[in-house]
Formats: C-alpha cells, sequence, structure tokens
C-alpha cells in the first residue's frame, strides 16, 4: 500500500521542532483512530532509522483499538529502542490481545527496566 498523503503529512509534522504543531498533527492521526492504522503500519515499519516515530506510530497503533494493529505491535516487541519495546506492551495491554500474552511475557527478561516493568503491568491485563 501506497501511505495516504493526508498521512505522509501529519507523520512529517510530527516531528516537527514546533511542539504544538508537532501534538496537534498527533491528534489529528489520534482522531482518525482505525482509518489511519494501515498508513502507521507503513510508518512504522519505513522508520527504520528515527526510534521517536517508531514510538509515536506504536502508540497511535495501541490507541487504534485495530486487531490488524497486532501483528505489528508484537514485532515493535523486538525492536532496538527499549522505548519502542516498552511502548509496545503497552500498546497491547490498550488493544487487549490476549493472544500476545506469550510475546509480551518474554519482555519480562528485558535488560531494561522499563521495558519489564511494561512488561508487567501488560500481563496483569492481559490475564484478565
Amino acid at each position: 500500500m501506497l501511505m495516504r498523503p493526508r498521512y505522509a503529512d501529519l507523520f512529517r509534522r510530527m516531528r516537527d521542532p514546533d511542539p504544538e504543531l508537532a501534538d496537534a498533527a498527533f491528534d489529528a492521526v489520534l482522531f482518525d483512530r482505525e482509518l489511519a492504522v494501515p498508513d502507521l503500519i507503513e510508518c512504522l515499519e519505513s522508520s527504520r532509522r528515527d526510534p521517536e516515530m517508531r514510538f509515536l506510530c506504536v502508540q497511535l497503533l495501541g490507541f487504534s483499538g485495530a486487531a490488524e494493529a497486532v501483528p505489528p505491535l508484537l514485532a515493535a516487541l523486538d525492536d532496538r529502542s527499549a522505548r519502542v519495546r516498552a511502548e509496545a506492551c503497552r500498546s497491547l495491554e490498550d488493544i487487549g490481545a490476549p493472544e500476545a500474552a506469550a510475546a509480551v511475557r518474554s519482555r519480562l527478561d528485558d535488560l531494561d527496566e522499563d521495558v519489564r516493568l511494561a512488561a508487567m503491568e501488560a500481563m496483569e491485563s492481559l490475564r484478565r
């Protein structure tokens, strides 16, 4: 899929140095929720050199509540950035993906303390 221009522009603005412009772009994508999921997945996959953008994509995927967000979030559990891995745990918890419990459980042994804490909190929710 080719990223739609609206989302390409919003993703670019999410990295604007002006926090008001960046926040407004984030909120616009957040407002669209499930409609933005295919573009968020594409942005996540194409942002290999930008951990902040990967973090934002993972966070927005979690807010989407969409089942199709689960596979890329599972992949994000193995991201190079601890911040992205921790957010992937939280996002899978937000979506309420019980099928992700085993993958989230594997993050309980992560080298980063924040990731371990996020995994522990997510596991509490995913067990219910």
